[in-house]
């Protein structure tokens, strides 16, 4: 008859097998905190929402804290030069955008996303409590300047302020590529209804984090320019704890995925096993390749086989002398459908990634370009200068206008034409984001070139003068930026979501935000190509250090030439790819 405790668990799995049936329980795999079947009615869903969007509208408020002002504190108090701050800023944002990839593999593999949240949040607040000290005690800050003379920080002074600022760009790395995939594990997959919660989601994401920059940008930059820099990263500090704090707060009410073990070494046995078989002959039946009842991915549902990459089958052909020895328990030498058709999700991903980078080289100008020719117009509304960089607060004025638009107006109306329960498919979106930025580039062009226009008017050639056109004509081409990140930036946060297999989803969005380091770097070398063949034979070139001498609005062109051309091939290779399928 077996004991008590036998029988009682016993009944126990049978309600709970019932209970699945019914739809009471998740059917993605998820669990609670307690590593336990969760009941739909009691976790997730918007209920656990709020305290994941908190939490990341804090954290972006911290790191724009830090972030939009910080070339001003290594000039004005570290006393750095033009270049080396420029050089710091950019190399440290860089990292911030690598590290992600450190955490995602830590977040799939073995600890799952909540516990690498937790964790490198927790080292994120001591960096931002050591650039607090930095900025606050007087033995951490070279003295202030008399007159030309400013005394240089001392190895100490900068050792102290650097090991704040990158133990910040370590705990972005867990962060970053972990808290959207998180917010998006709180809607069931198999519910019709929660998956179209989803699309949501990432919408309102988006617009947390244009929250949070939208404060740093205005109020916190004012805090340290006119209070003080220890009050001014002080403020961001405590914003990080709040951000800690919320997250913490919603731990019974979230929906758990379990860590299934390193991609990267999934995906290496895969490509060994199939090098290994490499003239073994991949059956015509697709059922004849090796798979499990269950997925041998801990945290993975079961893929279907796909008819690309035929080569990497042979990672899941049983060989003669297999079947004789009956052996398959080495994934060296045989791999599961499921672990052969991860590997190829991730090469069909690989075009619709690398298209991204051109358009994070078009995001890129709103901080170098777009500003250099805000400081060549008429930046006065009466006795008040308005700073050329912070009309970047109407790219987040445009994102956070665009996604309530977006959510309750476009989808509806897109979702009675298309038939899709999110209106477009994220294919679609990301498109559409990619037209939207061409016209952004055509906007900053026909801006430039009434600019010039003015310079040769006015006989400003030769100076480095601004021309009495206002400032406030940029703000097209800002607001188009913002409205193309809705589409494409959010469309890419959604798509790596929901086309990554369940065990690499965290991995995917590391991979997602790479595109934007990647922008930056490609922003860097078009302009570094203009600069040498434009200058060829002494000329001034496109890009000179008086503008009003070059041809800025030719610069801007040709990021919408290449836009177009990006465009078309995003075009060809959103036509030939093939949506995930589970078994």
């Amino acid at each position: 008859m077996g004991s008590v405790e036998e029988r009682a668990s016993l009944l126990e799995d049978g309600l709970v097998e019932k209970n699945k049936s019914n739809g009471l329980y998740t059917g993605d795999g998820s669990v609670d905190y307690k590593g336990n079947p969760v009941l739909k009615e009691n976790t997730g869903n918007w209920r656990a929402c709020p305290f994941i969007l908190g939490n990341e509208c804090c954290e972006r408020l911290a790191y724009y804290g830090i972030a939009t002002n910080l070339v001003t504190y290594l000039t004005n108090k570290l006393h750095q030069g033009n270049v080396s701050a420029a050089r710091n800023v950019t190399t440290w944002q860089g990292t911030c955008y690598i590290t992600p990839l450190i955490g995602a593999v830590l977040a799939d593999a073995y600890w799952g996303r909540y516990w690498t949240i937790a964790t490198f949040s927790t080292i994120y607040l001591i960096g931002m409590g050591t650039l607090t000290l930095s900025a606050s005690v007087p033995a951490l800050k070279p003295a202030v300047c008399e007159g030309s003379l400013c005394p240089p920080a001392t190895p100490a002074q900068y050792g102290v302020f650097f090991l704040g600022l990158y133990l910040i760009a370590l705990g972005t790395g867990g962060i970053k590529p972990c808290v959207s995939s998180f917010g998006a594990d709180q809607f069931d997959d198999t519910d019709p209804k929660e998956r179209v919660k989803k699309g949501s989601f990432f919408n309102w994401f988006y617009f947390s984090i244009n929250i949070g920059a939208l404060v740093s940008s205005s109020l916190i930059v004012y805090i340290q320019d006119n209070a003080g820099w220890g009050l001014g990263f002080g403020i961001p500090a405590l914003f990080m704890g709040i951000a800690i704090a919320s997250f913490f707060s919603g731990t019974p009410l979230y929906r758990f995925q379990r860590p299934g073990g390193s991609p990267i070494t999934r995906m290496g046995q895969v490509l060994v096993a199939s090098f290994r078989k490499r003239n073994v002959e991949v059956p015509s039946d697709s059922s004849l390749l090796y798979e499990t009842q269950d997925s041998a991915i801990e945290g993975s549902r079961k893929l279907e086989h796909s008819d690309e990459l035929k080569c990497l089958d042979k990672a899941a052909v049983i060989s003669e002398s297999e079947t004789k020895t009956g052996e398959l328990t080495d994934p060296w030498r045989l791999c599961t459908v499921t672990q052969v058709e991860e590997l190829k999700i991730l090469l069909r991903m690989f075009p619709i990634w690398a298209t991204g980078i051109v358009f994070s080289a078009v995001y890129a100008q709103m901080s170098t370009m777009f500003v250099e020719q805000g400081m060549l117009m008429d930046t006065k509304i009466g006795s008040f200068a308005i700073p050329p960089a912070s009309l970047s607060t109407f790219d987040v004025i445009s994102v956070i206008c665009w996604v309530p638009i977006y959510d309750r107006v476009i989808v509806p109306i897109a979702r009675k034409f298309t038939g899709k329960e999110r209106g477009f498919s994220e294919l679609q979106r990301m498109g559409i984001g990619l037209v939207i930025s061409v016209l952004s580039m055509t906007a900053a062009a026909l801006v430039e070139i009434r600019r010039l226009q003015l310079a040769k008017e006015l006989g400003l050639v030769d100076e480095d003068a601004a021309v009495p056109l206002s400032i406030f004509w940029q703000i097209p081409q800002y607001m188009l930026i913002g409205a193309a990140e809705v589409f494409t930036f959010i469309g890419q946060l959604e798509f790596f979501y929901e086309q990554s297999p369940d065990a690499m989803r965290s991995l995917c969005s590391a991979l997602s935000l790479l595109t934007t380091s990647l922008g930056n770097y490609l922003s860097s070398f078009i302009l570094t190509m203009v600069t040498y063949f434009t200058t060829v034979g002494g000329k001034p070139g496109w890009i000179p250090d008086k503008l009003n001498k070059g041809h800025l609005d030719y610069f801007f062109w040709l990021l919408a030439g290449l836009s177009i051309v990006n465009m078309f091939i995003y075009i060809v290779c959103a036509e030939k790819y093939k949506q995930k399928k589970a078994a």
